[in-house]
């Protein structure tokens, strides 16, 4: 029992499950209320029932859980996170879980490997493994009933783990000074040689032995030419050869190709004395009404006039 650390007036939780023996409880709980003093408490709670016990934060010196003899408890990372919030800073908690050498078809049962990893991530630090010895046949026997594991290479592992010795969201303010340093605060001096390499002043340039590029002599005779208007302008949609004007055409390809369609929907005379006027015109004609015109002049209806044609 010298080995949990336990001193008078400490305050202690007992974590129990299922697969833990009633007698093995009652005398784990009585040697250890018997280590603390009679003004101290032991306080022995269900695994189950750990987040519903409403203990405060930083309520325990020392939490066991796992440890009555006989007891094959299985620490999730809901548990373990809990045993972390209701140890002080700088509190111990002490743990006895089966391991597997390899993982198998058991999720719950962890490997030696990730044991030390859970408690890690749950917050605790100086994470250790003080002892790994094999299942005695009491606890085999426990394993098979309560986690139903038929394999034989698990291993009893006890672990111990501290939290840390502040609390989650403390906060502690940070000595900074902005003051300027004064001259003899230890400053590097600057080597005049070496500053010297860098500066560069009027002396240094010698205009006269300098050659110095003319920006005309950059540029040719084809340089210098004023460009051709039209050569600065976008070709067109018909000089690209397009059959089709865009949306919202401003080339003027929309208005030829609605000439060109208005021309098409002229009719030609079939008689050939449509431009004699209506004295030669037949009934149909659709130039009725209009007035003479010269032979090959072209002549623009308006659409009612072929629509009645």
């Amino acid at each position: 029992m010298a080995a949990y650390g336990i001193s008078v007036g400490q305050r202690v939780a007992v974590i129990w499950d299922s697969s833990s023996p009633v007698e093995g409880l009652k005398n784990l709980v009585a040697k250890i209320q018997a280590l603390v003093g009679p003004e101290s408490r032991v306080s022995v709670e269900n695994i189950d029932q750990l987040s519903h016990s409403a203990h405060a934060e930083s309520s325990f010196d020392v939490v066991l859980s796992g440890m009555v003899p006989g007891s094959m408890t299985l620490h999730n990372a809901e548990v373990l996170a809990e045993i972390a919030r209701i140890l002080k800073p700088g509190g111990r908690v002490l743990l006895k879980e089966p391991v597997a050498a390899q993982i198998g078809n058991n999720s719950r049962i962890k490997t030696a490997a990730r044991l030390p990893t859970a408690l890690t991530l749950s917050g605790l630090v100086e994470v250790k493994e003080l002892q790994k010895e094999p299942l005695t046949p009491e606890e085999t026997q426990s394993v098979q009933e309560h986690l139903s594991y038929q394999g034989n290479d698990l291993l009893s592992v006890q672990m111990e783990g501290k939290k840390p010795n502040f609390e989650v969201g403390s906060s502690s303010q940070l000595k900074l000074s902005f003051a300027k340093k004064s001259a003899s605060s230890g400053k590097p001096a600057v080597d005049p040689a070496a500053a010297k390499l860098w500066t560069l002043s009027a002396n240094d340039m010698d205009d006269e032995g300098m050659d110095l590029l003319d920006s005309d002599e950059l540029l040719d005779s084809e340089d210098l030419k004023k460009p051709d208007p039209s050569s600065l302008k976008a070709p067109s949609c018909k000089e690209l050869g397009k059959k089709k004007a865009c949306k919202n055409c401003t080339c003027g390809l929309a208005e030829d190709l609605e000439q060109e369609k208005r021309e098409s929907l002229q009719p030609r005379s079939a008689c050939g004395n449509c431009y004699l006027g209506d004295a030669f015109r037949c009934a149909s004609c659709p130039y009725m009404g209009m007035p003479a015109f010269k032979p090959g002049e072209k002549i623009l209806l308006a659409e009612n006039n072929l629509h009645d044609a």
